[in-house]
């Protein structure tokens, strides 16, 4: 009887041990086509505060390889196996998407860390659940188009990864040309495991466009770019800002050079004028990132994590504050209420003000126009 005792105690010790820390349930791309993407997703989740709120913080950090059957494997088993109270990632739009379904299936707030609009709009049942720091494609497409019209460009043609990503990219594409007045003259995918894209540039330069989208991310969106300039493209290209780290600069060398693409203040946050909101967050990030990992290792993948960061240490003391306690569905309805009710947090990437019908929260302020210039990034106004 006393050693059932004991083993009944024990185990009731066992249990609020578990409770009284929270878990944060990980899967990012680090191996695979989007490797450039999850490895600095990861990096930055070390850098993340272990205590939060007075609660310790557990995080499970799986890789999923790059594929949205695995990243749908790895959230089931941080849901059922792990029990955590909020799921992270992945890298991908079609990883991220992929997940939707389980975030809402077991009633756990999700932030993703990918960039497609499709993640949380429009809002519905299983969005509910799940939230992104990435700027919207929508935002990042009338940036590149408003610049793209403000140097008096006419016609345009796209070319953009044939999954979730490039259609995203392409549905805003289509809207913000004709908001600015340009005409789309060529339309063209490819695959992010593709070899070549021969086929696909000599179309579009027998279209003569005055300037190219390409609608890609991490080092594979360099392929059209360097397939453009080598067969003597004069106009200007547009990347999207799915390329903003170093990976795309060293795999693209000088044939990526000016190219212009919208993209988040963090990536050139020393060039920020001191009036701007993410300048100081992103100098903060910046300081930090580089004393773990080396000078000129930033990108806006890992800006999009430690942002993540700080949604988390803003709501999860709001979460606590309801009386639920970690590792109980109940906790993770408050975690997901406090996240949509974050305001005014300054990120890396902007200023983030959700609510109920924006689980993204950013505007105006959390896009810059940047060119790619001597294998550097250099912030540009809007305006030419």
């Amino acid at each position: 009887m006393l050693f059932r005792s004991l083993v009944v105690a024990a185990a009731s010790l066992f249990t609020l041990n578990v409770q009284a820390q929270i878990n944060v349930g990980v899967t990012l791309s680090t191996t695979g086509l989007a490797a450039s993407l999850g490895i600095p997703e990861r990096n930055t989740i070390a850098l993340l505060p272990r205590e939060m709120g007075g609660q310790k913080i557990n995080y499970i950090v799986l890789d999923d390889g790059s594929d949205p059957t695995n990243a749908v494997k790895n959230a089931r088993k941080l849901t059922a196996e792990h029990r955590v109270d909020v799921l992270v990632g992945s890298s991908t739009s079609p990883n991220a998407l992929a997940m939707i379904e389980v975030a809402a299936e077991t009633m756990t707030p999700m932030i993703a860390v990918a960039a497609s609009s499709a993640i949380v709009a429009p809002m519905d049942a299983k969005r509910y659940w799940v939230f992104k720091p990435p700027q919207n494609d929508s935002l990042m497409a009338r940036a590149a188009f408003e610049h793209m019209a403000k140097n008096n460009i006419k016609s345009v043609a796209f070319i953009g990864f044939n999954d979730a990503y490039g259609e995203g990219w392409w549905h805003e594409t289509q809207k913000a040309a004709e908001i600015n007045k340009l005409s789309i003259v060529a339309v063209e995918r490819f695959s992010r495991n593709d070899n070549n894209v021969v086929g696909q540039v000599l179309k579009i330069m027998a279209a003569r466009p005055e300037a190219v989208l390409i609608a890609g991310s991490g080092t594979p969106a360099a392929m059209p770019q360097l397939a453009l300039k080598q067969r003597g493209y004069q106009g200007k290209i547009y990347q999207t800002p799915g390329i903003a780290n170093n990976d795309f600069l060293r795999i693209g060398g000088k044939d990526v050079d000016g190219a212009f693409l919208p993209v988040g203040p963090s990536v050139v946050a020393q060039q920020l004028p001191a009036s701007h909101p993410a300048r100081q967050s992103g100098l903060e990030f910046l300081k930090a990132y580089e004393a773990a990992y080396g000078p000129g290792t930033t990108s806006t993948f890992a800006a999009h994590v430690w942002d993540v960061g700080l949604w988390l240490q803003n709501a999860i003391p709001a979460a606590l504050n309801s009386g639920a306690k970690p590792g109980t569905p109940e906790f993770r309805k408050a975690l997901r209420d406090a996240i949509e009710s974050l305001k005014d947090v300054r990120g890396v990437n902007g200023v983030y003000n959700l609510s109920a019908n924006d689980h993204n929260g950013l505007d105006e302020r959390a896009r810059v126009i940047m060119k790619i210039e001597n294998g550097q990034w250099k912030l540009l106004p809007l305006s030419p």
